[in-house]
């Protein structure tokens, strides 16, 4: 994987961060419609796409999905255990797999 300064990483984390606030909102949208949801929806993509358009100024793009993947993997699967749905065997162990393969990849 490519050498990311702060400010790459950072903006990484911000566009794993609003692909994570977009699935929080579907979260809450499949119980019920609301604004909230909704409005949580749009921001958190909003935030990805725009963040993801600075970043493939200067990341290739393969480096950079596999780091948003990871990140945002960490943080739905945190957001899942929050929310009291618990982490199977088997969530874990797709997570560990995704990290995994981040760090097979980067290597």
């Amino acid at each position: 994987m490519e050498t990311f300064d702060l400010r790459l990483l950072a903006l990484a984390v911000f566009a794993a961060m609003g692909y994570a606030l977009a699935t929080i909102g579907m979260k809450l949208a499949s119980g019920h419609w609301s604004f909230l949801a909704a409005g949580l929806i749009l921001l958190g993509f909003i935030a990805a796409t725009q963040t993801e358009i600075l970043l493939m100024r200067g990341v290739s793009l393969g480096a950079l999905y596999l780091l948003i993947i990871a990140i945002e993997t960490l943080v739905v699967l945190t957001y899942a255990y929050a929310i009291g749905e618990g982490l199977s065997a088997r969530d874990v162990g797709g997570g560990v797999l995704i990290l995994l393969g981040v760090a097979l990849v980067s290597h």
